[in-house]
């Protein structure tokens, strides 16, 4: 076989079937030829790196100095995680005092002190490793205060009192004279709240719930994954709804890092539902579409670096069961870590450097007569084990 016979060849079923339609269809136009040839060329080139990956596998996997410098020298696979791992890291650190990462510090801080507190045996003393801080991000957050760090501010200023009230310090110590002082510039900010304190309480004292397991196994069984849309616009509310639904989930150390981003209408739109692999075939009747984005800059070390794909799911799950409860439906949206779509997604959204898109949700008033896949799920013998 010649070389241009061989680049014919790599056109693939396309020039097959020109033949077999016979005299009597429209002759498909050929590329140019330096088109074909460059496509012959990185077809062969991704089989022959296909090829050197497969044998370089088992070296890399037999030890992690070998699988680092696997991903060094011969695949750029883990280069945007790591650059929005690293970005993350020095966003927090150079804007601590800000509003916005003193919030992270608080939520995360003021959580770990709640713990302390509901801790038997009560400690006498704790949290000094990290006290200093949780003051000074306190002190922050006055400084910066808005109408969305009140509540926030209260919780901080709620639980720090109860946190000095329960643990025992020396007359000479600085921290709970500084916490006094603070204390009288939040009261003045705080006149106006509610006075339930937002400090630890006895389990008894959360909202009852008269949802029973039958009914909670229902509703995640009516939940499915609808690509067949009404047309009909969905009311923002709605969403936001869902959203104060999905704030109510875990958190490690109730940080919370990640936001949604609503999009209904506009070329934004038309370009996100497009953008995902996973839309094929429906994008164009998706009414609303949720890009969840994680933000790596709540976090001061990379070993938290994948916590936002956990909170993240944690949140969206409990998302789209408030969807159902309102009478949308939704469809869970893989995005995986793929270069080119990263970087069309960032300018897209208008992304920063440490900010990554988890995944995306359609969400819209599902058609009654849509058809729904059946996508059996394993048995509880499959996913629990005891030991």
């Amino acid at each position: 076989m010649t070389a241009r016979q061989r680049i014919d060849a790599a056109d693939g079923p396309a020039a097959a079937a020109t033949a077999v339609r016979g005299s009597d269809a429209q002759p498909t136009r050929r590329k140019p030829l330096y088109v074909r040839a460059f496509g012959f060329a990185r077809h062969k080139i991704e089989r022959l790196h296909h090829r050197i990956d497969l044998a370089l596998l088992p070296l890399a996997a037999s030890s992690p100095w070998l699988a680092k410098t696997y991903y060094y020298f011969f695949s750029s696979e883990f280069n945007r995680e790591q650059h929005a791992t690293v970005a993350g890291r020095l966003h927090h650190i150079r804007h601590e005092a800000s509003s916005e990462v003193a919030s992270v510090i608080i939520r995360r801080n003021v959580h770990r002190l709640e713990k302390g507190l509901c801790m038997v045996p009560a400690r006498k003393v704790f949290a000094l490793d990290y006290i200093d801080e949780t003051l000074r991000a306190f002190e922050n957050l006055l400084q910066a205060s808005s109408a969305h760090d009140v509540s926030l501010l209260k919780y901080a200023h709620d639980v720090l009192g109860s946190y000095f009230s329960a643990t025992e310090w020396k007359e000479s110590a600085q921290q709970p004279r500084r916490f006094a002082r603070l204390s009288d510039q939040a009261r003045a900010l705080l006149h106006a709240q509610d006075c339930t304190p937002a400090a630890p309480a006895v389990h008894a004292q959360l909202p009852t719930s008269d949802v029973t397991y039958d009914q909670l196994l229902t509703l995640a069984q009516r939940r499915a994954s609808v690509r067949n849309f009404e047309s009909r616009a969905v009311p923002r509310e709605l969403i936001e709804r869902a959203v104060a639904v999905a704030a109510q989930a875990p958190s490690a150390c109730n940080r919370q890092p990640m936001r949604y981003v609503a999009v209904a209408d506009g070329p934004v739109k038309t370009a996100l539902v497009h953008l995902p692999m996973g839309t094929a075939g429906y994008a164009d009747g998706i009414p609303v579409m949720l890009a969840v984005v994680g933000d790596l800059s709540a976090y001061p070390y990379e070993r938290d670096r994948h916590i936002i794909y956990i909170d993240a799911s944690l949140a969206n799950m409990q998302l789209m069961l408030a969807l159902e409860t309102l009478g949308l439906a939704s469809c869970s949206i893989n995005w995986p870590d793929m270069e080119q779509r990263e970087r069309k997604m960032a300018r897209l959204l208008n992304l920063e450097p440490y900010e990554r898109v988890v995944m995306l949700i359609a969400v819209g008033y599902p058609q009654a007569a849509g058809l729904v896949p059946h996508s059996e799920k394993k048995h509880v013998d499959e996913m629990l084990r005891w030991i």
